[in-house]
């Protein structure tokens, strides 16, 4: 009976060691960018697969992190949330890392969300977390160091 006992706490602990070690991959393969001072731990999401899915079928996004939606050229973007049940924050920002315009977006809604002016990327967070920091359009984004 002790043995069986060994034997499972073994396997315990080596699944517990197994998911730890995936989580870490996860957070390991996250961006930092900071905006005003406030570290946001962001995916990069920079092909037309990763830009296509985007934070849909998730249950849940960590505060302070977020998903940065990097685009070959400046031109309008528009986005939905179709399939996507997070009520989320969006930040459009030019080349230059300035903040054009931040919208909240409703979870699920295929109403499109446009920016006026022509883009680079998109940032999309936790709905209120913009501001709750006080960020605001006009304000300048550090971005991560392989997108400078």
């Amino acid at each position: 009976m002790t043995a069986a006992w060994v034997q499972q706490s073994v396997v315990l602990l080596l699944v517990a060691a197994v998911a730890a070690a995936s989580g870490c991959a996860r957070h390991s393969d996250l961006d930092e960018l900071r905006i005003d001072g406030h570290a946001f731990r962001v995916e990069i999401a920079d092909s037309a697969e990763s830009r296509s899915r985007g934070l849909m079928f998730r249950d849940r996004l960590d505060k302070r992190h977020g998903m940065l939606f990097v685009f070959d050229d400046d031109a309008p973007r528009s986005f939905w949330m179709r399939d996507t049940s997070i009520p989320l924050s969006i930040a459009f920002i030019r080349r230059d890392g300035t903040i054009t315009e931040i919208y909240d977006m409703q979870p699920y809604s295929l109403e499109p969300v446009n920016s006026r002016a022509a883009v680079r990327y998109a940032l999309e967070v936790n709905q209120g977390e913009f501001r709750e920091l006080g960020i605001r359009a006009g304000d300048r984004v550090e971005l991560p160091q392989q997108l400078r």
